[in-house]
């Protein structure tokens, strides 16, 4: 049994996908990549600031689920510039800095995504 998460602070997805799914009989919940839109349909140009609506997205798909960043087993992340990095790492740093047991994390460098404004996209799995 799944059940898709749509948080209403959360702008809306892009095409045909859930922000988040959680799987109850799995104890499993899987977000689907988080880009740096606002719930106002607006992106900031600072890869940080993206990175920190990315990390709030999820927590409030987390939250919809009965869940919270401490659920979080495992990020990927990915970043259109090596020079991004360090502001998405101090984003990440912060969004996870109350969790007890860090989560394992893969930070990737791409060419780009759906649209050239965005500079960071985060996909988080949580296990409750």
């Amino acid at each position: 049994m799944t059940q898709p998460l749509a948080p209403a602070s959360l702008y809306p997805p892009f095409g045909q996908y859930s922000h988040g799914v959680k799987a109850a009989a799995e104890g499993v919940l899987v977000t689907s990549g988080q880009l740096g839109v606002a719930p106002d349909g607006s992106v900031p140009e600072d890869a940080g600031e993206q990175a920190r609506i990315c990390f709030e997205s999820i927590a409030a798909i987390l939250r919809e689920g009965g869940l919270s960043m401490a659920n979080v087993v495992r990020l990927n992340a990915f970043v259109t510039d090596r020079q991004h990095m360090p502001a998405y790492m101090k984003a990440r740093d912060e969004a996870l800095a109350d969790c007890p047991v860090k989560p394992a994390s893969t930070l990737v460098i791409v060419s780009g995504f759906s649209r050239p404004e965005f500079l960071v996209e985060v996909e988080a799995t949580a296990v409750y």
